[in-house]
């Protein structure tokens, strides 16, 4: 058989089968939705040879053949935010199975580390900062999205979903490092998982601004920090502390293993870049105990407001109840009351009252309670 009938007949079972994934059509259930596919998935294509890029832009089949032609050599793909056919002919080419495929579609993914026969899928969380004026309510602060790196044998494919992580600064920064690209596919891992860790550090300083400003306006004079905005910083963070801290474990496995990980020219680079990640793992840890004891001064804040404002509200109504018991004694009309009878009885009620709400007021605001 040809390979083009080959490639038809894996196709044709490739597709329902992926449909029936993506859409919940087995069971009833949906399963993980993809992002709108992106007519032009492919954004950039080479052949790296000894570490070096070869001219050119070739079609990732034709480099692919390429590669596996030339000692030292492998293609490098990547692809952002594929549909279906794109990436059902992609996996055609580099012989991915169809939990692999199905997976390249859907975003939303853990960071973890994958084997899928001769083909190894690292996944990673990418993260960006949302420029502000200012924290409201429903500020995004974080954008998150997600990364694939699937590891073949003479391929390294690069799938990305969201609008951060771009990885056009990547590859141009190791292609100017022909040293590690000459390592292989697994330096693309690697350059894929320093460049996510530099953006966490990245967002990690900009949301230390943030926790600044919001800690100086709950400790300043005039305390104009609303609770619901502290709350939604918090809850971007938390985000941001899931897209980070799994990929903990991953790059621990990838060290640790034995046989199918990186090469030992690249385990120095990885261990790099597992001791920044633990320091990123730090500060937004530290961040989220900081936000947390922010949160609970401004709930203390706002508890001793409410008690200031209790206490206020009983001055008053001692206040005016002292007058109401003083007017409520005259107003029953007993038939002995020698006061009625008075020239000044009258004068003398309202002066009495006066100086018990006089009398009153200044204890309380000796107190303070007013």
């Amino acid at each position: 058989m040809g390979r083009s009938a080959a490639r038809t007949r894996w196709g044709g079972r490739l597709l329902p089968g992926l449909l029936t994934r993506l859409l919940g059509r087995a069971d009833g259930a949906a399963g993980p939705a993809p992002r709108r596919a992106n007519p032009d998935a492919v954004v950039d294509c080479a052949v790296y040879v000894a570490g070096r890029r070869e001219p050119g832009r070739p079609h990732y089949a034709d480099a692919y053949d390429r590669a596996r032609r030339t000692r030292r050599a492998f293609v490098w793909l990547g692809l952002h935010e594929p549909g279906a056919a794109v990436m059902a002919a992609v996996g055609r080419t580099f012989g991915l199975d169809e939990l692999a495929v199905a997976q390249a579609l859907a975003d939303g993914h853990r960071p973890t580390v994958q084997r899928h026969g001769d083909v190894t899928l690292l996944v990673l969380r990418t993260a960006g900062y949302v420029e502000h004026t200012e924290l409201t309510a429903t500020s995004e602060v974080i954008d998150t999205g997600d990364v694939m790196v699937f590891l073949g044998d003479r391929f390294a494919l690069t799938v990305r979903h969201g609008a951060t992580g771009a990885l056009t600064p990547v590859r141009e920064d190791v292609q100017r490092r022909p040293g590690v690209l000459a390592e292989g596919p697994w330096a693309v891992a690697y350059a894929v998982c320093a460049r996510m860790v530099d953006l966490y550090l990245e967002v990690a300083g900009h949301l230390e601004r943030d926790l600044e400003r919001v800690e100086e306006s709950v400790f300043a004079r005039d305390r104009d920090a609303d609770i619901q905005h502290i709350y939604q910083l918090k809850r971007e963070v938390v985000e941001f502390k899931r897209a980070v801290l799994p990929l903990q474990a991953p790059l621990r496995v990838l060290l640790e293993q034995r046989g199918g990980g990186p090469p030992p020219g690249l385990h120095r680079w990885f261990a790099d870049v597992e001791s920044r990640l633990t320091r990123a793992v730090d500060r937004i840890g530290s961040y989220d105990d900081l936000l947390n004891s922010i949160l609970q001064s401004r709930l203390a804040q706002l508890a001793v407001e409410q008690n200031n404002d209790m206490r206020k509200i009983a001055a008053w109504a001692a206040i005016a109840a002292t007058q109401t018991a003083v007017a409520g004694v005259y107003g029953m009309n007993f038939t002995h009351m020698p006061e009625l009878g008075w020239r000044y009885g009258y004068a003398g009620a309202l002066l009495l009252m006066a100086a018990a709400a006089v009398t009153l007021h200044r204890l309380f605001r000796r107190s303070g309670w007013l």
